[in-house]
């Protein structure tokens, strides 16, 4: 077991290293005075970076594979539903905006996962062009990460700046500027419904009409 582990794929160790910073970072963020918090957000910045950087090493090292995809995913998912749910806990966003979120994450991972079942990575599951335009291309995928980093290292910036004595620059500065990252915050849900769309409507599409499996239940 030992030597599989230290066999497993850079990109794959990388995408690991993301749960443990968050787990971190969470607990800085209610347990901690406001500075402590603040520095924390370098902490969640790299967290976030991260996801970027398992990508580049396993497309330049060509170890991309159907597990390393999955696990992307995960974190990308651990990610999303920790941050929102945490941020909204803490009276920074609406409640919606998480509950949004783990809507459209629970139908598009179970839905996806009829093609990870059959071998076929996440990413590469959409037919039509529209759908691997929003889903897939290297261009939707980016406006979309940038939107979340900017809304959670700024949601983190403005709950920490909140915290420090009434009258100071980052304690009046506070308010004015939630304003904004709330905008963000609901462009960056927006995308995400957006494109879990074409995932949705298209494994339904594919998978409606599909046989139950020989001896299978068709109930949990």
């Amino acid at each position: 077991m030992g030597r599989q582990a230290e066999e497993a794929p850079l990109a794959n160790r990388i995408t690991v290293s993301r749960f443990p910073l968050l787990l971190v970072y969470v607990l800085v963020l209610y347990a901690t005075p406001p500075a402590w918090r603040l520095a924390a957000v370098a902490l969640l910045f790299v967290g976030l970076m991260l996801d970027t950087v398992d990508g580049m090493v396993a497309r330049r090292s060509k170890q991309t594979s159907l597990i390393g995809s999955v696990l992307d995913i995960a974190a990308d998912r651990t990610y999303e539903l920790v941050l929102w749910v945490s941020f909204a806990d803490l009276g920074l966003i609406p409640v919606a905006i998480p509950l949004i979120v783990i809507a459209r994450t629970t139908m598009t991972d179970a839905l996806r996962s009829i093609g990870v079942g059959q071998g076929q990575t996440p990413f590469t599951q959409q037919r039509s062009r529209l759908g691997r335009f929003l889903v897939a291309s290297g261009a939707m995928r980016s406006v979309y990460s940038i939107s979340k980093i900017v809304s959670f290292l700024a949601l983190a910036i403005v709950e920490a700046s909140a915290g420090f004595p009434a009258g100071s620059f980052l304690q009046r500065s506070a308010g004015p500027v939630l304003g904004v990252v709330q905008v963000i915050a609901w462009i960056a849900v927006a995308l995400c419904v957006l494109r879990g769309l074409p995932v949705i409507t298209g494994a339904v599409r594919r998978h409606w009409h599909s046989p139950p499996p020989s001896g299978g239940s068709t109930s949990a």
